[in-house]
């Protein structure tokens, strides 16, 4: 398949925070029609160097996905699990003090011939959404959260109406860190019906404190607004609370078959090499130096 897209709309707001510690990739200023790999990242805020970890965690998945996409024309689990492994030896490189008192939530996007491979680790979220359903039935995908209120609304311990106000409604049950001796995988869903006028939307918890699915919808199904006005609502709606705000609000305007044998992709082996020789250049050309490509706070 061939997605052609609208112009994707980031949110990248500082909210009432002193510092960002969410990431975002591609860059808002750099993004244009033709990506086909989106990230969000959250830094941890109980941690510290929270920033550290969403951006190196986010432009690791976001530059070696785009490099495996590019040169393959597909993407799947094991490429992601090639990318993950790559963010957390960026992750373990740039815990210069060996302290693993950083972390960040995780959720990745990337659309392949195949169809869109999402996946994600913590409380940010990534949604698959039909307008022409209506706002009732237009949910089609929602990732689900590794957060404690999430788990305890799924064991019947509180209400949904309650995992809003629950004291401890911001601890995570997963997420990236440094050093873990078992490392966190993310939960992964392939998602192959795709049709002109969906929407992804993908988002960190700060987009979702005062935002429900319903509200959201009728958001996503106004054909009055622009997508840069949708994307200002968003950005209205979450005005009130105190954390960072990060989104990908991705509209998909066409969705062409691919003729059948268009290219010969290689076969199983041939590919596996490929991806392999991908990795390893990019990883001995960059050798994973961060300091030269992501600006560090002082520490």
């Amino acid at each position: 398949m061939n997605y052609k897209l609208y112009h994707p709309q980031a949110i990248h707001e500082l909210g009432r925070r002193q510092n960002q510690e969410d990431a975002i990739y591609p860059l808002p200023n750099q993004v244009n029609c033709d990506h086909r790999v989106f990230v969000v990242c959250d830094g941890m805020g109980g941690l510290d160097k929270g920033e550290v970890a969403s951006e190196v965690v986010c432009k690791t998945l976001g530059r070696v996905a785009e490099t495996i996409l590019h040169t393959l024309g597909t993407f799947t689990d094991d490429d992601l699990a090639h990318c993950m492994s790559a963010a957390y030896e960026a992750l373990d490189a740039a815990d210069t003090d060996n302290e693993a008192a950083m972390g960040t939530t995780m959720t990745f996007l990337c659309f392949h011939e195949q169809g869109c491979l999402v996946a994600h680790i913590g409380d940010s979220r990534i949604y698959h959404l039909r307008p022409s359903l209506g706002a009732q039935r237009g949910v089609l995908f929602r990732s689900r959260d590794h957060s404690l209120v999430h788990q305890l609304y799924e064991m019947g311990e509180i209400s949904y109406n309650d995992m809003a106000k629950y004291p401890k409604k911001n601890i995570i049950l997963k997420g990236m860190q440094p050093h873990q001796v078992e490392r966190t995988r993310p939960s992964l869903a392939h998602i192959a019906d795709i049709r002109p006028g969906d929407y992804f939307y993908m988002c960190t918890d700060g987009m979702l404190e005062q935002l429900e699915d319903e509200r959201l919808m009728e958001i996503i199904s106004d054909s009055t607004m622009t997508d840069e006005l949708k994307a200002q609502c968003l950005i209205d709606e979450t005005s009130n609370n105190s954390d960072n705000h990060t989104a990908w609000l991705i509209h998909v305007e066409n969705v062409v078959k691919n003729p059948e044998n268009d290219k010969d992709l290689p076969d199983d082996e041939l590919a596996h090499r490929i991806r392999n020789k991908v990795l390893n250049d990019r990883h001995k050309d960059q050798a994973w130096h961060f300091d030269d490509a992501i600006p560090m706070p002082d520490l």
